[in-house]
């Protein structure tokens, strides 16, 4: 992976954490801020689609454990090809 070098401030204590932190789990400091830098790239990530942008046919109400069950024990048989025999 190719990796552009930058400068930042940080707070001495915030270092210190690091610092213990990298020789705890046996890892440099660069990879325990390289890791921050990622999660907070993450955090601020827009996305182009919504998380929850399709729509699903339903009955319109919570379906029942038993449904669930067969509904997805019946997926499960057309998608391995066996017969209708009980589930466990």
């Amino acid at each position: 992976m190719s990796m552009k070098r930058t400068n930042v401030y940080a707070d001495p204590e915030d270092l210190a954490i690091i610092k213990e932190a990298a020789k705890r789990r046996g890892i440099s400091e660069a990879e325990i801020i390289r890791q921050g830098i990622h999660l907070a790239a993450m955090a601020n990530r827009v996305w182009d689609e919504p998380l929850f942008s399709r729509t699903f046919e339903g009955h319109g109400r919570t379906p029942s454990k038993s449904e669930v069950r067969d509904t997805v024990t019946e997926a499960v048989r057309r998608e391995t090809g066996t017969g209708s025999g009980s589930a466990a």
